[in-house]
């Protein structure tokens, strides 16, 4: 039989009609029904069909969408940079994984309400979900690789698209639905499965446990130094911390708990310090280079995070520097490439003022150093990323006045490149680095130097970062999320 058969039957759930509503909660509530009937009748059908000797029909199911029709010109509070669309139209998104969305659905569903004085429509999308990631929901459904099953699987069930997954919503290239529709999320219900399946994939924990507060770094001593900060946290009835969960999902909840180390260790080892309502802090390892900082951001940014920084070293560009300095990164010189396809490199990347103060902050409180005496120990300027770690061997009169052209005071090869993706995925982002060496100035990173360099200074460093991210944590969601973050149309999600 040839599956491919356009007329061959197609076999859907019951349908639930789509309905208006004014009660965040309910709407909410009718994604998840809508979801788990959509997830359950494909693990179903897919299940059975390995018991056949081949389905004579086509199993397919959509994802559930939020639609928003408004006919009004009404100003919205001028402050705001979320919570709301930009001109009268129709506007939806397909969703996936109400569950693990459902605190940010709800708010983002409220502030439309709210500000628009209209109801939601809840209901099916006509966007069919792939097979793979229906099942990805049942730890007990596998799906084989190609050929392993005994059909062609595409030609029973949809599966992923990547035509259809794409960045064209955070890019600015004119996204509209099918029927016309605007974007009303910055991604679509495939594009977050995708980037899901990749964060189990490159860190070894599950999406639900990442926090709202992002630490980026890019040696394996921060993270040496973030269980020891988290187990003294759980051992404090008062710190608000509930558990700490590590590489391989493997969750604590005290100070004594015992975590095995998996014999393969992911790509980005990640770990995470949560906290209720998702408050806490996740430090990801994504190792040296600019496209291991994009492939984490890329993914994580699904997950519409609060705040993301970045605490790791560089080299110091200046005389004046010291090993173990910080550098407050407040510009970007970007020569990292890997986003120049997606943000082309005449777009400025702006410091954020809220998470520029909070770093101050943080390093004046940890260090004891206030005002003009931070100056000692902090300096402030143009952060250089390359893709090149290696650069110091070429012929240095290029690169060197490039550097000295741009003001920068330092050089890795990671901060531009999550700098510029939180400000493509509207992500509120902001790099704190520790000089481990001085490469123009005759101080290489050796090892009897940066051993010692880390015994001395990743603890105060990584203590600066979490104390950034509590500030932050005690900031107003529409404080933190900046408008210098939104483009002409905006989509009316975070």
């Amino acid at each position: 039989m040839n599956f491919s058969d356009p007329n061959l039957p197609i076999v859907t759930p019951d349908a639930i009609p789509a309905e208006r509503f004014s009660d965040p909660k309910a709407a909410v509530a009718r994604l998840e029904e809508l979801y788990h009937q959509a997830t359950q009748f494909l693990c179903k059908a897919f299940t059975e069909a390995f018991a056949q000797d081949g389905p004579e029909v086509r199993y397919r199911a959509f994802y559930p969408e939020i639609r928003i029709t408004t006919t009004s010109f009404a100003s919205i509070d001028s402050r705001l940079s979320f919570g709301h669309v930009s001109e009268p139209g129709t506007y939806a998104t397909t969703v996936t994984r109400p569950d693990l969305f459902h605190s940010y659905l709800e708010q983002q569903i409220g502030l439309l309400i709210e500000n628009h004085g209209v109801d939601v429509q809840i209901g099916p999308s006509t966007t069919p979900m792939p097979v793979h990631f229906a099942v990805a929901t049942d730890d007990n459904v596998v799906v084989p690789q190609e050929g392993a099953a005994p059909f062609t699987l595409r030609d029973v069930f949809d599966v992923p698209d990547l035509s259809t997954t794409n960045d064209e919503i955070v890019n600015g290239y004119g996204f509209q639905y099918p029927d016309g529709a605007g974007p009303l999320a910055p991604f679509t219900a495939q594009r977050v499965d995708y980037s899901l399946a990749r964060l189990a994939h490159y860190t070894a924990t599950n999406a639900e446990h990442f926090q709202n507060h992002v630490l980026f770094t890019n040696y394996q001593f921060y993270v040496e130094e973030f269980e020891t900060y988290a187990r003294a946290q759980l051992a404090d009835p008062n710190s608000g911390y509930t558990s700490f969960v590590a590489t391989g999902n493997q969750e604590i909840t005290a100070h004594d708990g015992e975590i095995v180390m998996p014999a393969k260790m992911p790509q980005m080892p990640t770990y995470h310090l949560k906290r209720e309502n998702g408050a806490g802090i996740t430090l990801v390892n994504i190792g040296v280079g600019p496209s291991n900082a994009k492939t984490a951001t890329d993914h994580i940014a699904v997950l519409r995070p609060h705040a993301w920084l970045m605490v790791g070293h560089c080299a110091g560009l200046r005389n004046s520097q010291s090993l173990g300095d910080f550098v407050l990164a407040h510009a970007y010189l970007r020569e990292d490439h890997v986003l120049d396809d997606d943000l082309p490199v005449w777009t400025p990347i702006p410091a954020l003022a809220e998470i520029q103060t909070s770093l101050e902050q943080a390093v004046a409180q940890v260090s004891g150093l206030e005002g003009y005496e931070l100056k000692r120990l902090m300096r402030t300027g143009t952060v250089a990323t390359i893709d090149n770690r290696n650069w110091e061997l070429r012929d240095q009169s290029g690169p060197v006045q490039r550097l000295s052209q741009s003001r920068a005071i330092g050089l890795d090869m990671e901060s531009a490149t999550i700098a510029a993706n939180g400000f493509r995925f509207r992500v509120p982002y902001g790099t704190l680095l520790c000089v481990s060496d001085k490469p123009l100035h005759g101080e290489l990173k050796l090892p009897g130097m940066a051993t010692d360099f880390y015994k001395t200074q990743v603890a105060r460093h990584l203590q600066i970062g979490i104390r950034a991210m509590e500030i932050l944590r005690e900031m107003p969601l529409e404080r933190i999320h900046s408008r210098k973050l939104r483009s002409f149309e905006e989509t009316a999600f975070l």
